[in-house]
């Protein structure tokens, strides 16, 4: 029974958290792409924005690396809205730095069931695939190599964020998701890795 409430509670939360922010990570990813076509092709989307509009499309339509990117773009701005746009004020973001390390936690006394600490594993899983996905040529194909980009660039993300967190005092510094961010991101990377194994294969 305590497993089927953990399940629940997990998807409820991940469902949760896809929902909130879908659309405007969406809008935030489209116009994060015009800055891709105005850095490197001025030329053509700086031309109205109709033409501008034009452009991204025909971009989208015929670059996977233009759609890799939206990609990596979308998933990014998702995890930016659970992590710090979609976050209240806190008055000491120092004042559980070492807590939110397993499921369980002590609230007023009483036994409380959080499921953070697996949400900030699943969290970093789609991000650190898609980096790899976009970016895997310039990496290589050695899976020593990709776990441990994965893992590193999970963990300077993670890093950044909860630097921010503690700046901008949106939500509390924690190790805990430092550490948990980074196995996902490794997990990312082992995904990736048995994705193109699985493709070559087919």
């Amino acid at each position: 029974m305590e497993a089927i409430k953990v399940l629940a509670k997990i998807l409820t939360n991940i469902l949760t958290a896809l929902y909130e922010p879908f659309g405007f990570s969406l809008l935030l990813s489209f116009f994060a792409m015009f800055f891709y076509l105005y850095a490197y092709e001025p030329s053509a989307a700086g031309k109205g924005w109709k033409s501008a509009i034009v452009t991204w499309y025909q971009k989208f339509k015929e670059s996977v690396f233009f759609r890799k990117l939206f990609l990596l773009a979308f998933v990014t701005s998702m995890i930016l809205f659970r992590t710090l746009l979609n976050r209240n004020l806190w008055l000491n973001p120092l004042s559980d730095v070492m807590g939110g390390w397993g499921i369980w936690e002590t609230v007023n006394g009483e036994q409380k069931l959080t499921t953070e600490c697996i949400e900030n594993v699943i969290m970093m899983i789609p991000f650190s695939a898609v980096v790899m996905w976009t970016f895997g040529e310039k990496i290589g194909n050695g899976w020593k190599k990709i776990l441990w980009y994965s893992g590193k660039i999970a963990f300077i993300f993670s890093i950044s964020i909860e630097m921010l967190q503690l700046l901008l005092r949106l939500g509390t510094f924690q190790l805990s998701d430092i550490f948990y961010n980074t196995v996902g991101g490794v997990l990312g990377g082992l995904l990736y890795c048995v994705a193109m194994k699985v493709r070559k294969r087919l």
